[in-house]
């Protein structure tokens, strides 16, 4: 579990400043090295690790005398560890008592599937009335594992084995189930092995036939720092607004999932 070695790693290095008998550069370095390592080990991006490290003995350095530097050291790191993963505005949540369509992509392999139904239970469990609609036509038996996992946890589900143009059966899924007063419409979508496109072109085509709320870009952590250039990708194609992390914790390389948060300037 990549993630929760990682959080021990930085605890860890946190604890061993608090009982350090003096806090000095030396002791500062060995608290900054100790964590940038863990990161960098985790396969998080060198940009980051480089920034929160400089950021950190900046916030150090800013102080005067008498300050309790053990306390501005852990302040700094968790400071920069959130800003990671903060986009910088509130997260979408759907609306009770209107139509929420919630549209998925990624590539292929990455869990988009099985995170369509997870998507849907959890919100089932706060109140909400969601339903799935394959719009994916490009990988084989699409429907037949969406049908699944919908039936599996008992929530509605469209699609169909003899349409083959994902934005028909997106449109008519999305009209289907706002008839039926569903809440929460979440769209499956086709993926590729590579980005191509071919991928980004149907994504545009299904965004503007179904005019989502939110559109929720799926990754695998296992790609590592790669993850930035993806997701950037992604969001040059269609309007991205949010990410979804899938197996993070079954490969070394989960904390590249981290790097996603790092805007470029």
């Amino acid at each position: 579990m990549v993630l929760g070695e990682l959080g021990s790693r930085i605890s860890g290095a946190i604890q061993r400043l608090n009982t350090a008998t003096v806090i000095d550069d030396k002791a500062l370095t060995i608290c900054v090295n100790e964590i940038t390592h863990a990161l960098l080990q985790a396969d998080v991006q060198f940009k980051l690790v480089q920034a929160l490290s400089s950021n950190v003995r900046k916030s150090v350095e800013k102080l005067a005398a008498g300050h309790d530097k053990r306390h501005i050291i852990q302040k700094a790191v968790f400071h920069e560890l959130r800003a990671m993963l903060d986009a910088g505005k509130p997260s979408f949540t759907p609306t009770k008592g209107r139509t929420n369509v919630v549209m998925l992509v990624g590539l292929q392999g990455c869990g988009k599937t099985t995170t369509c139904s997870k998507y849907a239970l959890h919100y089932r469990k706060k109140g909400f009335n969601p339903a799935l609609v394959c719009a994916d036509t490009f990988r084989a038996g699409a429907f037949d594992q969406l049908k699944q996992n919908a039936t599996k946890v008992k929530i509605p589900f469209y699609g169909s084995y003899t349409e083959t143009d994902p934005v028909v059966i997106a449109q008519e899924g999305v009209r289907k189930f706002a008839d039926a007063k569903h809440d929460l419409i979440i769209l499956d979508t086709s993926g590729r092995h590579k980005q191509e496109n071919a991928l980004f072109e149907e994504m545009r085509q299904l965004a503007a036939a179904t005019n989502p709320d939110l559109i929720i870009f799926v990754m695998d952590s296992s790609i590592g720092q790669a993850a930035n250039d993806q997701a950037l990708a992604f969001r040059e194609s269609a309007k991205v607004g949010a990410v979804i992390i899938t197996k993070i914790d079954g490969h070394a390389k989960g904390g590249g999932a981290l790097s996603i948060g790092w805007r470029r300037s």
